[in-house]
């Protein structure tokens, strides 16, 4: 071999060598956060299962298909239909399976979830009592000590990913103030009570407040406003306040997005659910995705 031909060959092997180890070195390529939220699905099964599998959260046997994705259900799973007990112990499972897989299910508190909690069965399906094993059954498992009574104490009502709020009723300034962990601790305190009377559970509470969503834009914007800048957010995400037309609203220049679209029989069946890729939103409907307005930066 010339003394030509053996540098050439070590040259290459040398380039060859320093540019494998800059790609072992080389970061991986961010994933764009995918967050994808529900809202009210009133214990109907098969309306929920088909929304989560629009949504890309499960396969076809009902397993979490969703990778290391953010799902966030914005409450109200019970009541109005029979399956409380079977979506509970779905959110159940898929935060298991979620979580093994580096994504995440965050399962929030709706003013349903509280109602149970706190003995108001107005709401209650007679054939959700049998899915429990009869009254008697379902009443020890929301008492004190019960299963299903430990399932609604240990979950938030708020919650936060990026800038985005997600919350079932709406967060007032009065509650914003007191942050997002803040609020979950008022409300988990209220909870282990049952204390009907506290502030966090009643009407201007972030379970029941509707204020961004019937009040007049003049009036609510502001208050949304405060309210997220006091949580250093830009937009939020409640469910609560039924579209009987079955489409995602935004309001307040992209804001506030309410997603309770009826997607349980009681309310018309209508399929749909909310994404986010890093923060760019839009609504997916059987029909093909529509995008919806994001807030100013």
């Amino acid at each position: 071999m010339t003394g030509c031909r053996a540098l050439v060959i070590l040259t290459l092997s040398t380039a060859l060598s320093a540019c494998a180890l800059a790609t072992a070195d080389a970061p991986e390529a961010e994933v764009p956060t995918r967050v994808v939220a529900l809202g009210d699905l009133h214990a109907d099964a098969p309306q929920a299962l088909a929304a989560l599998r629009l949504a890309g959260i499960i396969d076809d046997e009902g397993h979490w298909a969703a990778g290391k994705d953010i799902f966030v259900q914005t409450g109200d799973i019970t009541d109005r239909g029979p399956d409380s007990k079977k979506l509970m112990d779905l959110m159940d499972q898929l935060a298991v399976e979620a979580k093994a897989a580096g994504g995440e299910v965050r399962a929030l508190n709706g003013n349903h979830e509280s109602m149970n909690l706190l003995g108001d069965w107005r709401y209650v399906h007679p054939l959700d009592v049998e899915q429990f094993g009869g009254l008697e059954a379902r009443k020890a498992a929301f008492s004190d000590g019960g299963h299903y009574a430990a399932w609604v104490q240990n979950r938030p009502v708020v919650t936060q990913v990026e800038e985005t709020i997600f919350v079932h009723g709406g967060v007032t300034p009065f509650f914003a103030a007191k942050g997002v962990d803040g609020i979950n601790t008022e409300a988990k305190t209220a909870f282990s009570r049952r204390d009907h009377r506290a502030p966090v559970l009643g009407s201007e509470g972030p379970m029941w407040y509707r204020g961004y969503i019937n009040d007049d834009e003049s009036a609510a914007c502001k208050d949304l406003s405060v309210a997220l800048a006091s949580l250093g957010a830009t937009r939020m995400v409640v469910g609560h306040t039924t579209r009987r037309d079955g489409r995602v609203q935004s309001r307040c220049n992209g804001r506030v997005t309410v997603i309770d679209v009826g997607i349980a029989s009681h309310y018309g069946g209508h399929l749909a659910a909310w994404e986010s890729i890093d923060g760019d939103a839009r609504a997916i409907y059987p029909s093909g995705p529509v995008d919806i307005e994001d807030p100013p930066r």
